[in-house]
């Protein structure tokens, strides 16, 4: 079960979110409201507007939608907003399948899921919403292998055959056998590692799969032997009981995110809507303004990075185009 929980995270912002597990299919229903790029509330136009808005997707970027819908319902009270959090692949099935107004994704979409939308007859716009670094994680009693390479991820993350140990990765590490944790195959976090790190390659096999962050999270902080990976965000609301793992010499921070020194690990979040529900649809129109509006200060609110806030102006600029 996919629980939330808000915390108070500064005066203008008001309630924003701790983060909770991956993968849910829980749909959560709520309403929301978020300050804007400079911390503030933002202001919206005196008209009450009712209706229902629908989406699903990425549990990386759904602490950013889930801390929005909180906030704009005190906004719109009469607007019913409802996120599901399947991963970006089964949001994406649902959205090709005419099921939800908007998708969250945490990789761009796939060449076959554009080829899919568009043998529904469903035009769509991306939107980018926020920065997030992939974090690799270990246990804090792992005081050997807090620094790695590209090319040792690799070797540890790629199955070939063998039962893995941390010497096999530098001689001079302990002679224990590697236990890994990893998002599930619907994950857009999965399949960034899978293009960035595996090049296409087999996962190795003896990994936890799970769609529940707090699976992961749990699993490493428990064994001195384990590693794994997820969102930042994740990262930092777990830091007391893991160690962030620095990448060819460079830890994940908001400023290395951003500036993307934290290569290949950064990555933009997304979130794809329906232009036909923009144009019909006047509360999810109105929705994916506030989102635009807001998305920055709450995903700094939340444990991620926010654009230039010329890119969130740029957002607003091609959805009015769209109503």
């Amino acid at each position: 079960m996919k629980k939330w929980k808000y915390l108070t995270m500064t005066a203008a912002l008001g309630s924003a979110l701790l983060l909770g597990a991956c993968g849910s299919e829980t749909e959560t229903e709520q309403g929301a409201t978020t300050g804007s790029e400079t911390n503030e509330p933002a202001e919206t136009g005196d008209a009450q507007l009712t209706g229902s808005v629908s989406g699903d997707g990425s549990s990386t970027v759904a602490p950013i939608t889930e801390a929005l819908v909180e906030e704009y319902g005190a906004v719109q009270s009469g607007v019913k907003v409802s996120v599901g959090v399947s991963g970006t692949g089964g949001g994406f099935e649902k959205f090709i399948a005419g099921e939800t107004d908007f998708s969250n994704a945490s990789r761009p979409i796939k060449e076959e899921e554009k080829a899919q939308l568009e043998e529904a007859g469903i035009d769509y716009t991306e939107f980018q919403v926020a920065f997030d670094g992939l974090t690799v994680v270990i246990n804090p009693e792992n005081d050997w292998a807090t620094e790695l390479t590209v090319d040792q991820l690799k070797q540890l993350w790629i199955e070939d055959g063998s039962t893995k140990k941390w010497s096999d990765i530098d001689p001079s590490w302990p002679d224990e056998e590697i236990v890994f944790y990893s998002p599930g195959t619907d994950s857009g976090t999965y399949d960034y590692f899978d293009e960035i790190i595996l090049d296409g390659e087999e996962l190795v096999k003896s990994a936890t799969l799970s769609e529940d962050d707090n699976v992961l999270v749990q699993g490493v902080a428990a064994d001195k032997n384990a590693i794994g990976f997820f969102g930042y965000a994740y990262y930092l609301e777990n830091q007391d009981k893991l160690t962030a793992v620095t990448v060819d010499g460079v830890a994940p921070t908001n400023e290395t995110i951003e500036s993307g020194e934290y290569t290949p690990l950064s990555r933009p979040l997304f979130v794809y809507a329906k232009n036909s529900a923009l144009k019909e649809n006047e509360a999810f129109y109105d929705f994916m303004k506030y989102t635009l509006e807001n998305a920055g200060a709450m995903a700094e609110a939340v444990g991620y990075v926010k654009l230039p806030d010329e890119k969130y102006q740029e957002g607003l600029k091609t959805l009015e185009g769209l109503k």
